[in-house]
């Protein structure tokens, strides 16, 4: 999507470590008009697939997942990150190792907001090693819902998260795809 590929060069900041800082228009202030461009997008690419629940992990995915639930017209149910201790038996859990934070933590949802039948679209900000879109299939999967595709919206094509994941059966459609990417450079899109 050109659209969010100029915003990107022309707002986004490349930080050590290789890591793409979007929060001008993404994450902690949301460019709610070009948000509701993806949105629509996402709504055209998955219109016929009866969606009934967005699912997205806080917190950066929550702002763009409820504009596209505007337009699907159903709820939004996010995983909440937990530290530390197991989560109980209320809730479907998974693990996720962070590759911008370098950390590790589980995330959940109540067993009450997702069962088998759900149709569930999920929807976050990033997709670079896969490893949080991982652990939201494999709620969905947990809680007997049916994934029926996954809107990202800036997905790293070089690090191959998203690769591992379509091979696993799942559609993809990210609306943003970095090809390269480095201080020096700048970035490339597929």
């Amino acid at each position: 999507m050109k659209l969010l590929e100029d915003k990107i060069l022309t707002d986004g900041i490349i930080l050590p470590g290789n890591v793409l800082k979007v929060d001008s228009f993404l994450s902690q202030q949301i460019d709610a008009p070009l948000m509701e461009k993806l949105a629509e997008e996402w709504y055209r690419l998955f219109e016929n697939e009866k969606i009934t629940k967005i699912v997205t992990i806080e917190a950066s995915g929550i702002g763009i997942a409820c504009i596209a639930a505007l337009k699907f017209g159903v709820p939004v149910v996010y995983a909440k990150k937990m530290r530390g201790a197991n989560p109980s038996s209320d809730y479907y859990s998974s693990k996720i190792v962070s590759y911008t934070h370098g950390t590790s933590y589980n995330v959940v949802i109540p067993k009450m907001h997702i069962s088998d039948s759900d149709n569930v679209l999920i929807i976050d900000d990033f997709l670079a090693n896969g490893s949080a879109l991982r652990a939201l299939i494999k709620i969905c999967e947990n809680a007997g819902a049916k994934v029926c595709g996954v809107g990202i919206a800036i997905e790293k094509t070089y690090q191959g998260g998203a690769d591992k994941i379509r091979n696993m059966g799942y559609r993809i459609e990210s609306l943003a795809k970095i090809k390269k990417m480095d201080d020096i450079g700048g970035i490339e899109f597929c």
